[in-house]
């Protein structure tokens, strides 16, 4: 089922029924990136996907938009929904957007779960980002562009097949609800500013930390343990997968999401 609702006119859809569970996508994606586990997830919870501000069916003007605020949508959809307690998941920039929900309002946050993300970026991934803005304002071709942000989210085994990477473009070329870049651009501000380092030790419930082992953005093993001040962790890594786990692993990511929280 898909709606909007009033508080802030943002779009969500829910399918499944039992323990509510809220997916929160990534920079530049929206609802529709959660596509390959809702199925599997649904048929142990009630899955609530939404647009964050600033792509898909939500309002696009993002302007000055930050972390916060988007947990704080999330916050209002919840109180919508009459729910009192909810699992989170988030997704890279949504896991930035989820561990800001777990520390402001721990009361409201059953199970977290973490999916290739960061309390903060590094400088590198800055200025990563912030090319990819570049790239747009310049004007380069959207094949290229989407290409190059293909190298970073996917792993190696997943260019081995070249039909699927040419429908995985197409898809996004064709996709009906396209981000604005300057909505983009607001998104990647909000990511570069975020810093929840000092905040973790908020989080008090039970986390489970999920790693591509070939993620080249936010990595897990020989990076430190970046999440050591949550209390309740634990975590583990998928192989064949970089960034985008759920994507290029949907199987196993949902059967680790579903040993987690049942």
């Amino acid at each position: 089922m898909e709606n909007h609702f009033k508080n802030t006119d943002l779009y969500y859809e829910e399918h499944g029924s039992g323990e509510p569970l809220v997916l929160i996508a990534g920079l530049a994606s929206d609802s529709q990136s959660w596509l390959p586990v809702v199925e599997p997830l649904a048929n142990h919870f009630r899955v609530i996907t939404l647009d964050n501000w600033g792509v898909g069916r939500s309002p696009l003007d993002n302007t000055g938009i930050t972390i916060e605020q988007m947990a704080n949508d999330c916050l209002k959809l919840i109180r919508h929904l009459n729910l009192s307690k909810v699992h989170l998941l988030g997704h890279s920039m949504g896991g930035m957007i989820a561990m800001s929900l777990a520390i402001q309002h721990p009361e409201i946050v059953n199970k977290l779960i973490l999916e290739a993300t960061s309390p903060k970026i590094n400088r590198r991934n800055i200025e990563l980002f912030n090319d990819w803005v570049t790239y747009l304002q310049t004007g380069m071709d959207k094949r290229l562009w989407f290409r190059n942000l293909f190298y970073w989210i996917f792993s190696p085994a997943f260019f081995e097949n070249k039909e699927m990477l040419n429908q995985a473009l197409q898809l996004s070329l064709d996709y009906p609800y396209p981000q604005p870049d300057k909505s983009f651009e607001n998104q990647v501000k909000a990511v570069a500013e975020f810093n929840a380092d000092d905040e973790l030790y908020k989080i008090k419930a039970p986390a489970l930390v999920i790693y591509g082992k070939n993620d080249l953005l936010f990595k897990g093993s020989g990076s430190g343990d970046i999440f050591k001040n949550i209390k309740n962790k634990q975590e583990t890594t998928i192989k064949g997968a970089a960034h985008s786990i759920h994507m290029e692993q949907p199987e196993l990511f949902s059967q680790k999401v579903i040993n987690f929280l049942t």
